[in-house]
């Protein structure tokens, strides 16, 4: 079991366990769970560019459009109605396609994070034909 610590709540050696990592798959079947990692990863990515005038919008733009992919498939998962699951579910496509977007801005801002941004921008294209699916579902 792999755990994680979020923050101490005054006692420093008492952990908050966040999640057990038990598939092995970088891509989880759960959706939830691949956006979820989509988005722990653009943070992650997003810390290794450097800050500087031309990445700092760049960047501030990523995490929010990457992050927003899984808060708003969260919120497609509590929808009553069927119409208001189908907006939630463009919303994360939107998203998705921006993140691409801002990847691909930052490649040539950052030539030595192209390799990384790929990898994303993969994975954001997968989720964005992912809910694109979904949203034309009849």
């Amino acid at each position: 079991m792999a755990e994680e610590t979020f923050w101490a709540n005054g006692d420093q050696n008492q952990d908050l366990v966040l999640r057990e990592d038990r598939i092995s798959d970088p891509r989880p079947f759960d959706l939830a769970e691949r956006t979820a990692k989509f988005g722990e990863a653009i943070i992650a990515f997003a810390k290794n560019v450097p800050e500087n005038s031309i990445t700092s919008r760049l960047k501030s733009q990523l995490v929010g459009s990457g992050t927003s992919v899984g808060a708003n498939y969260c919120e497609a998962a509590d929808c009553v109605s069927k119409k208001d699951f189908k907006k939630s579910i463009g919303i994360c496509r939107k998203e998705s396609k921006e993140t691409r977007f801002f990847l691909r801005m930052i490649a040539p801002a950052e030539p030595s994070l192209k390799d990384e941004a790929r990898r994303l921008w993969k994975e954001a294209k997968e989720l964005n034909l992912i809910f694109g699916a979904i949203w034309r579902k009849p």
